[in-house]
């Protein structure tokens, strides 16, 4: 059985699409929250630095200069 040239070409361009498409829909997306009114609590910027204590995070602790 032969196939037409633009059958075979029009079979070319839907894989293509198709591939092209599947690809952008993998993409991952990261949230990042630099809001100041979803401060993050003393305890979870700690545990995220990986220090030892969170008074350098609590505002209260911190010295004004």
């Amino acid at each position: 059985m032969k196939t037409s040239k633009y059958a075979r070409l029009a079979v070319i361009i839907m894989v293509s699409i198709f591939v092209n498409l599947s690809s952008v829909s993998c993409s991952t997306h990261v949230h990042s929250s630099n809001n100041s009114s979803k401060k993050m609590p003393p305890g979870q910027a700690k545990k995220m630095s990986g220090s030892k204590s969170a008074k350098n995070y609590a505002p209260g602790q911190q010295k004004k200069h």
